[in-house]
């Protein structure tokens, strides 16, 4: 990162107000008349229909479209254990895009704890105050146990982002991307570099849309994780697969898939030049990839890799998705997002990439044309149309599986 983008970055959230989000009022409080209906002694009417009847919060507050983010700071980014306060710039940053590109007004909440049930007992006491939760940068293994928990517990939707975020972005552009190579996801072979929760949720999601276990090889700090290996937890040891391979390099060669969520360089040309015809490379480490694209490209041209980035075509991003399904969530009072609303989110956000793209996506881009193809495996997060294409989706699912506690609206557009 240069001197000049670092200060840019950092006088971007000093100036001219610290911070990027702020709380805008909804209703007029210019006369003595708006003030006393505001607050007291008008008030008291929307507390007494609330207490007789707790639904009505969502008439006459505005918890149906707010979403709390919520981290402990555990695992910032691609930076580790920085805290719940060193956090809180990554949490407003997700409520700017909660509000951004889906209209959805978030909160950021830091908390500050290392202890899961005390994390889990502070959520659960303040979840009836929002629509969903949105929690982030929580280290893995006790991710998992924290969201279930949670998920049980609070009567709201409970997404963990960097579980489900990622692993709905990375499937959907890995559908598309092995359709253009010829391939069918049911027969691929996949490895997957790194044994985190982003990588755990991604394996998962794939095999729920038709990998196959067995051609799944998954690897931590210690190399591949097979059948009988010892000190594994049991997140990982899902994923064991009986197998006398050991490293990368063994589990590589003649691979169709690699996913990498684990570390800058780590995917040698050598590692890549082994790998099956027409490969699919997501090397999503942030900000440097496993393997950079220029260099992937130049040692094959028959490659198709997807970075983080947004310097490089094929970003895997999470905006292409958390803020579209909470609106789909919160738009039906679904009660929790469940695998057919990941899945929905999924196959909709592959279909739009199919789609001709815009005149106005082209400009926001830089560019004069962009196709489906090895290039454009999935759409741009300036395109307008993630919205009614994800939400619809996800709100259909949720009303279809039996979580939605309203009706699907009719003629629903959602709209920012």
């Amino acid at each position: 990162m240069s001197t000049d983008f670092r200060q840019a970055a950092l006088d971007y959230h000093a100036q001219p107000t610290p911070g990027k989000i702020s709380v805008a009022l909804t209703k007029p409080a210019e006369t003595q008349l708006d003030l006393a209906l505001a607050y007291s002694p008008g008030v008291a009417e929307p507390c007494r229909e609330i207490a007789r009847e707790p639904d009505l919060a969502y008439r006459y507050t505005g918890k149906g479209n707010l979403v709390a983010v919520i981290s402990n700071g555990t695992a910032v980014l691609g930076l580790g254990n920085l805290g719940a306060l060193a956090g809180k710039p990554v949490m407003e940053g997700k409520a700017l895009l909660f509000k951004r590109f889906a209209g959805i007004n978030a909160v950021d909440v830091e908390v500050d704890t290392e202890n899961p049930e005390e994390f889990i007992n502070t959520v659960r006491l303040i979840a009836d105050t929002f629509g969903g939760i949105n929690l982030e940068d929580i280290k893995a293994p006790e991710c998992f146990d924290i969201e279930t928990q949670l998920i049980e517990r609070c009567d709201v939707p409970v997404f963990h982002d960097d579980q489900h975020g990622t692993a709905i972005v990375t499937a959907a552009g890995m559908l598309n991307a092995l359709e253009i190579q010829g391939k069918r996801l049911e027969d691929a072979v996949i490895v997957c570099l790194g044994a985190g929760a982003a990588a755990i949720a991604c394996m998962r999601l794939l095999v729920s849309l038709g990998a196959r276990r067995e051609h799944l090889y998954m690897l931590d700090r210690r190399g591949v994780i097979y059948a009988g290996r010892e000190g594994i937890n049991a997140y990982k040891e899902e994923f064991a697969n009986r197998t006398d391979k050991r490293s990368l390099s063994d589990a590589i060669s003649g691979a169709d898939v690699f996913v990498g969520l684990s570390g800058a360089d780590l995917l040698s040309t050598q590692m890549l030049l082994s790998m099956a015809d027409r490969p699919v490379v997501f090397a999503c480490s942030n900000p440097d990839p496993e393997i950079k694209p220029e260099v992937a490209l130049a040692a094959r041209d028959d490659v198709i890799i997807a970075t983080g980035r947004s310097d490089y075509p094929n970003q895997v991003n999470n905006v292409l998705g958390f803020p579209f399904i909470f609106r789909g969530a919160l738009d039906v009072r679904a009660s929790c997002i469940n695998e057919a609303m990941k899945i929905a989110a999924v196959q909709a956000l592959s279909e739009l990439a199919h789609e001709p793209v815009p005149d106005e996506v082209l400009a926001a881009c830089g560019l004069d044309a962009l196709s489906f193809g090895p290039q454009y495996i999935i759409p741009k997060p300036m395109d307008n149309r993630l919205l009614g294409a994800i939400a619809t989706a996800v709100a259909r699912a949720a009303v279809d599986s039996g979580v939605a506690r309203l009706p699907y609206p009719q003629d629903y557009c959602p709209t920012l």
